[in-house]
């Protein structure tokens, strides 16, 4: 009976020790296998987070771009208006544009004392719109526009007319400023406005060919 009973534990412990083995196993196994799929799954998964973190940044950093932009547009005939507008660019690193006509001025268009010169007649017509080449890309986004030019005869190119005519400033903070030997801004500045339309026009400010960086920051940081 002894024997019977010995043979008999025996065999449940070899049973039990059996099942334990097998049960070690299955988790160790299940274990490895979980730890992977798991790292897998939370590696995609940080990836997916991390993905979408950047593609929000990306939006974030495409909105930032694309509002509270400013672009500075210029008109120059000799490179003095040129030169200002390079400062204010620079300054705010800012987006630029160069109003180019289709038919480029010469120096005899520019002969200001021949009654017949190109320039002459467009500033004696007041509807004369001189084409333009080319066109400002992305115009919507931005909200600020620098917009500078010469005076000519007391007033802006009529080629700024084409210019403030062509475009929606609807929303846009817009700020003039001129290039003279010696005349203010005078009424360029409102007769632009008033073509335009639309746009919230600042009061704009003269200046040299000349002017400094400094200066012309001076008054763009005063604003």
């Amino acid at each position: 009976m002894k024997k019977i009973l010995t043979v008999i534990l025996s065999v449940c412990m070899l049973m039990t020790l059996a099942a334990c083995g097998s049960s070690g196993t299955g988790n160790s196994s299940q274990v490895t296998t979980g730890s992977n799929e798991g790292n897998n799954s939370s590696s995609t998964g940080t990836a997916t987070v991390a993905d979408s973190a950047t593609t929000a940044d990306a939006a974030n950093s495409t909105n930032s771009t694309s509002e509270n932009k400013t672009l500075v547009v210029y008109f120059s005939a000799t490179g003095n208006t040129k030169n200002v507008a390079q400062h204010i660019k620079s300054g705010l690193s800012a987006d630029i544009y160069e109003i180019v006509a289709a038919q480029p001025y010469t120096s005899d268009d520019l002969n200001y004392n021949n009654d017949k010169s190109r320039s002459t007649v467009e500033m004696n017509d007041k509807n004369a719109r001189p084409a333009i080449s080319g066109s400002v890309s992305n115009w919507s986004q931005y909200d600020t526009i620098y917009i500078g030019y010469p005076i000519w005869w007391g007033e802006a190119p009529r080629i700024l007319d084409t210019f403030v005519e062509t475009y929606d400033f609807a929303g846009k903070t817009v700020i003039p400023f001129c290039t003279s030997a010696s005349s203010g801004l005078g009424s360029s500045a409102s007769t632009l406005e008033k073509l335009a339309g639309t746009g919230s026009w600042m009061s704009g400010k003269r200046f040299s060919g000349s002017e400094s960086q400094d200066d012309v920051m001076n008054w763009v940081n005063s604003l």
